[in-house]
């Protein structure tokens, strides 16, 4: 990382603050909450924010988690593809998804085409709207239309707020030079 690890003698927290980011990641601070804990405002949104993206969204979860390693490989955030390709599996995907949308993110292809076989439609129509929210901001109308052809107003929301908000994610995480826990 390019900043030190936070610990509380360099930059005493609350310890509610610290407890609770504890309670969601299960006992153990990860090496993302030893950055973001350097500044308990962020510290303290993050928390609530990506706690409610990550598990209080009813949007499908694989869905949701096959944007985010889409954002995920685009931005070159190894630590959140680390971090989510295994939720991706956890949620009902295949490693056969993943390796799909590895070959497609090398190719260069996601943002007008997401075709392969081991991705359904609705699959592909994610992987390509997670593209192009990463690598252009603008989603095509062609392809919004064809994700509401399967996905209601809240799906939507849900699904476009989980691929926006990860897209941050990456930027923190890439820019800090945040790597994965050993």
């Amino acid at each position: 990382m390019r900043i030190p690890d936070w610990s509380h003698e360099q930059k005493p927290q609350p310890k509610e603050l610290v407890d609770a980011i504890l309670a969601r990641r299960g006992g153990a601070l990860l090496n993302l909450d030893k950055a973001l804990l350097w500044s308990e405002p962020l510290a303290r949104g993050w928390n609530v924010y990506l706690k409610a993206v990550r598990t209080g969204l009813p949007t499908s979860r694989k869905l949701r988690e096959l944007g985010i390693c889409t954002v995920a490989l685009l931005t070159g955030a190894s630590y959140e593809y680390h971090h989510h390709a295994p939720d991706f599996l956890a949620a009902g995907g295949r490693q056969a998804e993943l390796d799909a949308l590895q070959r497609l993110v090398q190719a260069g292809e996601p943002r007008t085409s997401a075709a392969d076989p081991a991705l359904d439609v609705l699959e592909q129509l994610v992987v390509r709207y997670a593209a192009q929210m990463t690598l252009d901001v603008r989603v095509e109308d062609a392809l919004f239309d064809a994700l509401r052809q399967h996905l209601d107003t809240t799906q939507l929301v849900e699904l476009t707020s989980a691929i926006a908000t990860y897209n941050m994610v990456a930027r923190f995480l890439v820019a800090l030079g945040v790597t994965p826990e050993d």
